[in-house]
C-alpha cells in the first residue's frame, strides 16, 4: 500500500512538460508607410512593431482607411516600409533586391483576397498551378501538387471549370488552394469573406481554420467581429497605429 502511494506521489510530482516556445516567423520593427496621393501625404502606417509567431492565427480589425491592407502588404513583402525593418526568420529583408524578394514571397507567402484574383481564361486547376509556374516547377510535379491542393478544399470535381462557372464560395476555395499550393509559411487573407453571403463566409473561415490547425500561420483582415473572435490574437488598427 505504502509503495503504491509513493509511486503515485512520484508520478504526480513530476514536472508537467511544457510546449516549446513558438519561434518568431516575421516581425515588424517600428515600421511606417507613407504614400503620396494627388500630392497629398498619407501616413498609412505609423511606427508599427509586431511579432507574428509560427502557427499563430491573428485577426486584424479597424475602420476603413486604418491601414489594415497596407499592414498585410508589408507582412507579405508586396510593399516596402518607408521607415523601419521587416525581419523574416531572423533575416532583415528590407534591403533585398526585387528579384530575391519576389522569390521569397512566392515560396513562403500565400495570399487570399476578397475579390479572388483568379484569371478568367484559366481553369481552376490552372489557376492553382500559377505560383508553381513562377517557381519553375516541372509540369508533372506542379500538376500533382495543384490537384492535391484542390482536393484539400473539396474542389477536385471542379478542376476543369473556369471562374465564371464557379460560385463565389468555390472561387474563394480555388484562391485558397492557390495560396496553399507552395506550402507557404504564412497565409495572409484580406477580407476573404467580404464578397460572400454569411453561410458561405462561415464555410470559407472553416477551411482556413482547418489549415491553421495543421500548423499554417494565418493573418486575417476582417471587419466582422464574429470572424475576428475566432483568432488567437486580435490586432486593432486606427489611423495607422496599433491600439492596445
Amino acid at each position: 500500500m505504502q509503495t503504491a502511494i509513493l509511486k503515485e506521489f512520484s508520478t504526480l510530482s513530476k514536472p508537467i512538460s511544457k510546449k516549446p516556445p513558438r519561434s518568431v516567423l516575421v516581425s515588424l520593427k517600428a515600421v511606417s508607410k507613407t504614400f503620396f496621393l494627388a500630392q497629398k501625404k498619407v501616413e498609412a502606417l505609423k511606427s508599427i512593431t509586431l511579432e507574428v509567431y509560427d502557427g499563430e492565427f491573428i485577426s486584424v480589425l479597424g475602420p476603413s482607411g486604418s491601414g489594415k491592407s497596407t499592414l498585410l502588404h508589408i507582412l507579405g513583402f508586396l510593399a516596402r516600409p518607408s521607415e523601419g525593418a521587416v525581419v523574416f526568420r531572423g533575416e532583415n529583408i528590407s534591403s533585398l533586391g526585387e528579384k530575391k524578394l519576389a522569390s521569397l514571397r512566392s515560396q513562403k507567402i500565400g495570399f487570399v483576397f476578397q475579390s479572388f484574383h483568379l484569371l478568367p481564361t484559366l481553369s481552376a486547376l490552372e489557376n492553382v498551378e500559377l505560383p508553381l509556374i513562377y517557381q519553375h516547377v516541372g509540369f508533372k510535379t506542379r500538376r500533382a501538387r495543384a490537384l492535391e491542393a484542390l482536393e484539400k478544399v473539396n474542389l477536385l470535381d471542379r478542376q476543369d471549370h473556369f471562374p465564371r462557372q464557379l460560385s463565389g464560395g468555390e472561387c474563394q476555395r480555388v484562391a485558397i488552394a492557390r495560396a496553399l499550393v507552395s506550402s507557404p509559411s504564412l497565409i495572409l487573407a484580406d477580407e476573404p469573406t467580404g464578397n460572400l453571403d454569411s453561410q458561405t463566409g462561415k464555410e470559407i473561415l472553416e477551411v482556413l481554420k482547418t489549415f491553421h490547425q495543421k500548423g499554417v500561420t494565418l493573418v486575417l483582415v476582417t471587419h466582422d467581429a464574429s470572424i475576428a473572435h475566432e483568432a488567437e490574437r486580435k490586432i486593432y488598427l486606427r489611423d495607422g497605429r496599433m491600439e492596445k
